[in-house]
């Protein structure tokens, strides 16, 4: 009993520093935050409660705010669609063993670690109106009449914005998918392969469904990115032409920064935080949902 309170003990003693920190950087910021919510306020003068009226204003009366939550969605779509089965196939390609596979990842890894303010100006230079390289290429094989003003134009913006996003972390799941097949046991894929199956097979039979634990985590970690977005969107368009490519998180910037609307703001903060947590917890619920019926199987 004495050596069961010790252990204890001693496991409080080592968690509760970090517990102090993740309190004093997440919990009460978040907190604050919320309570900032609940008031009309300019960040500098009187404060004045007006309960809920801000989250109401957000979800009811304001079009620019609608428009960035799909936006977002979009975006989220985008990645779990399109950025993670490309890293995935990636990832099986490298896992089984390709010539250069080191040189590869690395090369797949790079846009991780490029500061996103560089990330977006290169883009800013692809999508040139004047002379961008797209248009350029466009114009060389002869099809000038689809050059366009890309980041410009209120219906190119955004997709302008969403395609460097999503190729951005490509490589940043990939390695977290290689990572987690190159963990399954080599005896799996050589049964398999006494079997007479096919590389594909052992895909789709073997190595997806031992991924579960791992896709659960990238997809989690692509939805929480989307629905957060701020920096490329800020730095190539900055939610323009005409509000058609806000996110949430410029809208909240817009407000707490550029209208001095902190109360507003501080709203539309905790409806991102909210939004994230419950994005979250569906996907947890959808995995631990296949991962019983597998079980019951």
């Amino acid at each position: 009993m004495n050596k069961l309170m010790y252990s204890k003990r001693s496991i409080l003693v080592f968690v509760l520093p970090t517990l102090l920190i993740y309190c004093l950087i997440v919990l009460l910021p978040i907190l604050v935050t919320s309570y900032y919510g609940l008031f009309q306020y300019n960040g500098m003068g009187t404060m004045k409660f007006i309960g809920l009226d801000n989250f109401i204003k957000l979800l009811s009366e304001d079009v620019v705010f609608k428009k960035a939550i799909m936006n977002s969605l979009i975006l989220a779509g985008s990645s779990l669609f399109i950025q993670l089965p490309i890293s995935l196939i990636f990832a099986l390609i490298l896992a089984r063993g390709v010539k250069f596979e080191s040189f590869f990842k690395t090369v797949y890894f790079i846009p991780v670690v490029i500061s996103s303010m560089v990330i977006g100006q290169l883009w800013m230079k692809i999508f040139n109106g004047d002379h961008g390289m797209l248009n350029e290429l466009l114009k060389s094989a002869g099809l000038e009449r689809y050059a366009l003003d890309w980041l410009a134009n209120e219906k190119t913006a955004f997709m302008a914005t969403v395609i460097p996003g999503v190729l951005q972390y490509i490589g940043y799941h990939m390695i977290i998918m290689y990572a987690g097949i190159k963990s399954i046991p080599e005896e799996l894929y050589e049964a398999a392969k006494i079997d007479g199956a096919s590389d594909l097979q052992a895909s789709f039979k073997i190595t997806i469904p031992l991924l579960m634990p791992i896709l659960r985590v990238c997809i989690t970690f692509a939805l929480i990115g989307s629905l957060k977005a701020f920096d490329l969107v800020y730095i190539m368009t900055n939610g323009g032409p005409f509000h058609s490519s806000e996110v949430p998180s410029t809208v909240m910037y817009a407000n707490l920064f550029a209208k001095n609307a902190y109360g507003y703001g501080s709203a539309q903060a905790v409806f991102i935080i909210i939004e994230c947590l419950v994005m979250s917890l569906i996907v947890q619920a959808m995995f631990k949902k296949s991962e019983d019926l597998a079980s019951v199987i």
